[in-house]
Formats: C-alpha cells, sequence, structure tokens
C-alpha cells in the first residue's frame, strides 16, 4: 500500500501556512512536506503535527552543490538542515544540486555533488535522516537546472554509497525529461528514497494528463517501495477533490 504525502506548498493556500496540516489530517493523509524551513513557525508547524498526529516527512535541504567554490558553504548549510529536521522528526531533506555552472565541464560539477553529499552522509545517517537528490526538468520549470536525468542521480547515489543518501524520483519532472518511467522505477527501486507525482502537463493531480497513475501505483506496490510518495501538484479546483482522486488511487 502506497503512503501518500501531501506538500502543503502546493496543495493548500491557507494562511497561517500551519493551518494546511489540518486539511492534510482531514482529507485522511497521515504525512506532510514543505520545502524550505527557513523563515517558517517551526514551533506551529510540530504542534499542528502533533494535534493532528501526522508526521513530517519532507522539506528541502538548501544549498549549491555543483559549485566547488561553494562546497563549503552547501555542506555547512545541509548539515543545519539536518540538524533541524531531526529536531522535527522530519525523515527526508530533499536535496537539490543548484544550477548548471557556466564554465565548468559537467566532469567536474558531478564530482563536486558526489563530494557535498559525501561529506554530509555520516550526519544524516547519524541523525536517521534521508537525504533525497532531486532530478527536474529543465524544459518547463526549472531552465539552467543541473541534475536532469535519474540515470546521472542514480550514478551518484552510487557513488555516495551511503544508506542515508538516495534519489527523489519525481514522476512529473521525469515524464518530460525522458518518460520510461514505470521500467525506470522498478529497475532502480533500491536507489529510491522519496517519490513525487504530479500529471502532465500541467503538472496537477492525477488523472487531468497523460501519465497513468493507477498504473505506476500498481509498479510502485508490486516493486514493494516502502517510501512515501509526495502530492506536489496545483489542484485544478478544490483541493479536497484532488486529493479524495490521489487517495483513490491507493
Amino acid at each position: 500500500m502506497v503512503q501518500l504525502s501531501v506538500c502543503i506548498e502546493m496543495v493548500y493556500d491557507d494562511e497561517p501556512f500551519h493551518e494546511r496540516i489540518h486539511r492534510a489530517a482531514d482529507a485522511g493523509v497521515e504525512a506532510v512536506e514543505f520545502w524550505d524551513w527557513r523563515g517558517k513557525d517551526l514551533d506551529a508547524i510540530e504542534t499542528a503535527a502533533d494535534e493532528t498526529d501526522v508526521r513530517i516527512v519532507g522539506c528541502t535541504a538548501g544549498g549549491v552543490l555543483t559549485d566547488p567554490d561553494a562546497a563549503d558553504e552547501a555542506t555547512a548549510t545541509i548539515r543545519e538542515s539536518i540538524d533541524t529536521a531531526a529536531d522535527l522528526g522530519c525523515s527526508t531533506l530533499i536535496a537539490t544540486t543548484g544550477p548548471d555552472q557556466e564554465g565548468l565541464d559537467r566532469k567536474t560539477q558531478h564530482e563536486n555533488i558526489v563530494d557535498v553529499l559525501s561529506r554530509v552522509a555520516p550526519a544524516a545517517e547519524e541523525s536517521g535522516v534521508t537525504l533525497a537528490l532531486e532530478p527536474l526538468n529543465t524544459a518547463v520549470d526549472h531552465p539552467g537546472y543541473y541534475l536532469q536525468t535519474a540515470g546521472e542521480g542514480f550514478e551518484i547515489i552510487e557513488a555516495v554509497d551511503s544508506e542515508s543518501v538516495a534519489l527523489l524520483y519525481d514522476v512529473y519532472h521525469q515524464q518530460i525529461t525522458e518518460g520510461n518511467v514505470i521500467a525506470t522505477i522498478t529497475e532502480n527501486i533500491e536507489l529510491i528514497g522519496h517519490v513525487h507525482i504530479a500529471d502532465v502537463p500541467g503538472r496537477h493531480e492525477p488523472g487531468t494528463g497523460e501519465v497513468n497513475y493507477e498504473n505506476v501505483f500498481d509498479a510502485l506496490d508490486e516493486a514493494s517501495y516502502s517510501g512515501f510518495v509526495g502530492c506536489e501538484f496545483s489542484p485544478t479546483g478544490d483541493p479536497e477533490t484532488a486529493m479524495a482522486t490521489v487517495i483513490d488511487y491507493t
């Protein structure tokens, strides 16, 4: 059975921010995630999670991993995020690479990503936090971003070789970038620590576009995927209706 989480940055728009956790709980979902933890009222978020018995399972780590001159800063930033995630009881930190650096070859940037993740991996292991490295599409949403393909992401994960560093496989981004979603997931399931879903085009809820999410969810079940599937989409209408649609797939 797939475990759902809700990205409360995208699905809901309540203010104050922590009220979105209550809406997720009312929808019948037991986990939430969000983006940058900095600038948010973490005490209120933690209180809302406790009140609703909802787990916080994801937030972003920060840091630019592609620039060798920023490696020390990125390492410190991610270590700070690991400490924060551990304090929140947050199981996963979403790590993005940052931009493709002008004037630097991809081999150098690739090696720097491996270096930074290798430096912070022991802290993640000790804290029980998983760093989930995310490829993003550059065709629609993130022009100039470095890590586009799941294949290179898996190479980085294998080079770091830590039980606390895995890939975040975002079905929306990878459908745009390269397709072949189900085969990629099932052939590399042991390297995937978190999954995001949204349909293509538009980044709306499953069922609004071209991805057969019934088959995707079945493939995750058959592969014995044990992580969370994060609903990271912009609802076409009522968020509760959109979430009910996703829950029906599970």
